[in-house]
């Protein structure tokens, strides 16, 4: 009994002598968390490599659609039953090449494609990875899936290219002997090609232009709502008591009212004299006129007093009028024959002012509705502003440089106004160059410089909307471009923006045809020189120093900043617009604000014809490029 008692203290004193040793105690705690800490990192281990696996797969995944893609677009007038097999062996070689068979030790590979009805390819891919460490808890495999899609970005490409066609692209670089805009006719008609050439046989390519110097010519594109129903011009009214019969400032012959005339050409042999030299003999001109005074309408008008009288004259013309040509021993006769062709004049006689003949330099209100027939086709833009704070642009006031506004024919500030060349005289800038603007009527004998005459007002070649071109009419309109004028880069931006726009004016033909056929806008912008503006031109903002629409002489920035800051803004509203801008420097320096416009691997320094060449061929290549839908 007592020693039962013994035992029992003996044992408790043991007891809680182990309770109390804790070496003994964090060994068997360890012992029991060995198990979820193997599992614990047993897990990562083997989600790790099923992880690397997933995104090997879906790599190849996405290798087979695209290739599998890409040779549907090379197969002409593809048909799912016949021509699927091709495609599925196509895909299979890009899949396998890039996840290979048993690649970190994956087993059961599957690869699958399917066409769907908008031409794109699915794939769904898979492979099972078996675990290292899992399988002791009872995880022998982790099966890893991934889809993929692929379509072409080609189908539905614009590119609309803004093409300096200033005086300075007439000459040559120094590494060239044609001109530079002979070059760039050579290297854009080669671009064109290019593309149509490796064009996928579904795809749609339209191309746009905007030849652009000191103004920009898109009075063809323009709605007549578009466009004010009247605006004023600086010009100049003759006046004196010398002046009868005198030819109005802005009047001209108009269309014929009836008659016709036409001509046509005849060859015959030169005559040879006894020196051995040719000439060409000709039937004398028969051709007579007969003028008519057709009304005569009188006003009254006031600085000096007095009456403004205005002659309308017909002249009519009937008979031949010759001329020959000599080529070698040959002639070509030349016979314009009128048939009670009639031409319609005005002519203005206003009061004296003292004696003599003077020119009353005053703002004419022109008449636009007929602009189109009247005019080059140029244009003077809408209401903006004088800016100076470019991160901080007021589109209500800017008008000209939000390229997504749609015209209010009830606002004439939305509206364009067509640019009326032969209208224009710089007051008070005689020819010598001497004197200053003058926003003021201004009476004088002296003759003020017409910038149309002094070729400060040049018009490009018409802009042409986005379309599908053939070969030929593409090289057609191309030849006809013509170097002349300023560089004034920021209106070619504008409209070239305006004209590549998904959401703007052309919505309506240039908006994406679905969500799912998105449109890939490319705007290609090519120059040969710096901006370069002058005070007596007539550009697109009018004469600046008169106009005073963005900048006058008084302005804290120079024109040629103006300008500049301009262009950048447009470049930066055209990106935003998601437009990828190429940037393309032909024969001058590349500086910050055509860089920046481009941004990184978008722009190109070319000093010679194959240098632009070569440019023209890298965004060939980038523009045709495939991408991943999903």
């Amino acid at each position: 009994m007592h020693t039962a008692k013994a035992f029992g203290r003996a044992a408790a004193r043991a007891l809680a002598a182990l309770l109390h040793d804790r070496s003994g105690n964090a060994l068997m705690i360890l012992a029991f968390a060995v198990v979820p800490l193997l599992a614990l990192v047993g897990s990562s281990i083997d989600m790790g490599r099923a992880y690397l696996v997933q995104s090997r797969l879906q790599q190849a995944c996405d290798a087979g659609v695209l290739g599998a893609r890409k040779e549907m677009g090379a197969i002409e007038n593809f048909d799912v039953d016949r021509d699927s097999a091709a495609i599925t062996t196509k895909g299979n070689r890009f899949f396998n090449v890039n996840f290979a068979d048993g690649i970190y030790n994956s087993i059961d590979r599957t690869f699958e494609m399917a066409v769907e009805d908008d031409m794109s390819i699915s794939g769904t891919a898979s492979v099972i990875v078996p675990t290292d460490i899992m399988q002791f808890f009872g995880k022998d495999e982790i099966t890893v899936d991934v889809d993929c899609r692929a379509e072409l970005s080609i189908p539905n490409t614009d590119i609309m290219m803004a093409l300096d066609v200033t005086g300075s692209m007439a000459e040559s670089t120094p590494d060239d002997s044609s001109p530079k805009i002979t070059v760039l006719k050579a290297v854009v008609k080669q671009f064109f090609a290019t593309m149509e050439a490796t064009k996928q046989p579904e795809s749609r390519i339209r191309y746009g232009f905007v030849p652009y110097s000191t103004n920009v010519n898109v009075g063809s594109l323009l709605k007549d709502e578009w466009v004010v129903d009247s605006w004023t011009y600086p010009s100049r009214t003759l006046t004196g008591t010398g002046t009868s019969g005198g030819l109005y400032g802005y009047y001209s012959a108009v269309s014929p009212v009836s008659g016709t005339y036409g001509t046509t050409t005849s060859t015959f042999a030169a005559t040879r004299a006894p020196d051995g030299s040719y000439s060409c003999n000709r039937p004398a001109n028969t051709m007579t006129t007969n003028t008519v005074l057709v009304s005569t309408t009188t006003e009254a008008v006031t600085n000096p007093n007095g009456t403004r009288t205005y002659y309308t004259y017909n002249r009519t013309r009937n008979g031949n009028v010759y001329s020959a040509s000599l080529s070698g021993t040959t002639c070509t006769l030349s016979t314009t024959a009128y048939v009670n062709y009639i031409d319609t004049y005005k002519y203005i006689t206003e009061p004296g002012v003292g004696t003599g003949t003077a020119w009353l330099y005053k703002d004419i209100t022109k008449d636009t509705s007929a602009w189109r027939t009247e005019t080059n086709g140029c244009i003077e833009e809408r209401s903006t502003y004088e800016i100076d704070d470019y991160d901080n642009v007021d589109l209500t006031r800017a008008y000209d440089l939000d390229i997504d506004l749609v015209p209010d024919s009830a606002d004439p500030d939305t509206q364009w106004r067509p640019m009326y060349t032969s209208l224009i005289y710089e007051r008070a800038k005689p020819w010598s160059g001497g004197g200053s603007f003058s926003t003021a009527e201004v009476t004088t004998n002296q003759e003020y410089i017409s910038p149309y005459v002094a070729g400060f007002a040049a018009c490009p070649t018409a802009a042409k909307k986005l379309q599908v071109w053939t070969q030929d009419d593409f090289d057609t309109y191309i030849d006809g471009l013509v170097a002349a004028g300023s560089t004034y880069h920021d209106i070619g931006m504008i409209w070239a923006a305006r004209l590549l726009s998904g959401t703007g004016i052309f919505a309506a033909e240039n908006a994406d045809t679905s969500a799912r056929q998105r449109t890939s806008r490319h705007l290609i912008f090519l120059t040969d020189g710096q901006t370069s503006s002058l005070d007596v031109s007539y550009s697109s903002y009018g004469v600046e120093p008169l106009a005073k629409r963005r900048w006058s002489e008084t302005s804290p920035l120079t024109l040629t900043e103006t300008i500049e800051k301009r262009f950048s803004f447009v470049c930066d509203q055209a990106k935003n617009k998601t437009m990828t801008v190429w940037f393309v420097a032909f024969g001058t320096d590349l500086n910050p604000m055509m860089t920046q416009c481009a941004g990184e691997g978008h722009y190109f320094r070319a000093g010679n014809a194959t240098e632009l060449e070569d440019a023209f061929r890298k965004i060939a290549k980038s523009i045709g490029d495939l991408r991943l839908s999903q």
